[in-house]
C-alpha cells in the first residue's frame, strides 16, 4: 500500500511540474472580439457634453494588460491618466496565458479641461531664485541636472526618473538650436541633434535614462549640451 501511495505522489508531481501536461483549458488564449467585449476605454464628459481630458481604461479579460497612453506604459487591468487637449491614441497590448499577444488601438479626442494638469517644477518656479540662463555651446556643465556638478539645474529626484515623466522645457530666444541629450559621464547618448524652438519643448525620460541617471540607478545625471546655436532656458517641469 505504501508503494502504491508513493507512486501516486510521484505521478502527480510529474504532471504538475511538466508544462506539456498542464491543462490550461479555455484560459489559454482569447480572441480579439472576446478581449474587446471585456474592455472599456472612456473619456470623462464636461458639463457642456464635450469630451473631457481624463482617460480611464479597464479590462476584465484573463490577460496581462499593458496600456500605452500618450506614449507611456501602464501595466495592469486598470489605467487612468489626465491628458492635454487634442487627439490621443490608447493602445492595449494583451498577453494571453499561452503567450498569444493581442493589440488594439483606441483613438481618443480630448476637447475640454475637466481635471487640470498640475505643474511640478524641477527648475524655474521662482524666477528670482532660479533665473533664466543661456547655456554656452559645448558647456556640458551648464544643463547637467546635478546639485553638485551642474552649473544651474538641480538633481532630478528618483521618482521623476523612474516615473518616466515627460520633462517640459520652456525656452525663449532660440536660434539654430542643435543639442545632445546624454548622461553626465558622456557614456551614453539618448537623443542626438535635438532642435528646439521658442516655447514648450518636451523630453521623454526612458527606462534606460532612469537606470543610468537616477541616484537609485547608476547616478550619472541627465545632461543636455548644445552643439551650436543659442537659447534661454526659463523653466523645466512635468505635468500630471
Amino acid at each position: 500500500m505504501k508503494k502504491i501511495f508513493l507512486l501516486f505522489v510521484a505521478v502527480c508531481a510529474y504532471v504538475a511540474c511538466d508544462p506539456v501536461h498542464e491543462d490550461i483549458g479555455n484560459d489559454g488564449h482569447i480572441s480579439l472580439d472576446e478581449l474587446l467585449a471585456k474592455t472599456s476605454v472612456t473619456v470623462d464628459k464636461a458639463p457642456s457634453g464635450l469630451n473631457g481630458n481624463v482617460i480611464t481604461c479597464t479590462t476584465s479579460a484573463p490577460v496581462n494588460a499593458v496600456w500605452n497612453i500618450g506614449g507611456k506604459n501602464f501595466i495592469g487591468n486598470y489605467a487612468w491618466k489626465k491628458m492635454k487637449l487634442g487627439s490621443h491614441s490608447v493602445v492595449l497590448t494583451a498577453i494571453c496565458a499561452d503567450g498569444t499577444e493581442l493589440t488594439k488601438e483606441f483613438p481618443i479626442e480630448c476637447q475640454e479641461i475637466t481635471n487640470a494638469l498640475t505643474k511640478y517644477y524641477i527648475y524655474g518656479e521662482d524666477p528670482a531664485a532660479e533665473p533664466p540662463f543661456q547655456p554656452g555651446a559645448w558647456d556640458a556643465a551648464a544643463m547637467r541636472f546635478s546639485s553638485t556638478e551642474g552649473a544651474h539645474l538641480p538633481t532630478i529626484p528618483d521618482d521623476v526618473y523612474f516615473g518616466l515623466k515627460t520633462l517640459i522645457f520652456d525656452i525663449s530666444d532660440a536660434s539654430g538650436v542643435d543639442m545632445k541629450v546624454m548622461n553626465g559621464w558622456w557614456s551614453n547618448t539618448y537623443y542626438d541633434h535635438v532642435n528646439w524652438v521658442d516655447g514648450l519643448n518636451e523630453l521623454q525620460i526612458t527606462e534606460t535614462m532612469a537606470n543610468e541617471c537616477a541616484k537609485g540607478g547608476e547616478g550619472r545625471d541627465l545632461d543636455l549640451m548644445l552643439y551650436s546655436g543659442s537659447m534661454t532656458l526659463k523653466s523645466v517641469y512635468y505635468e500630471e
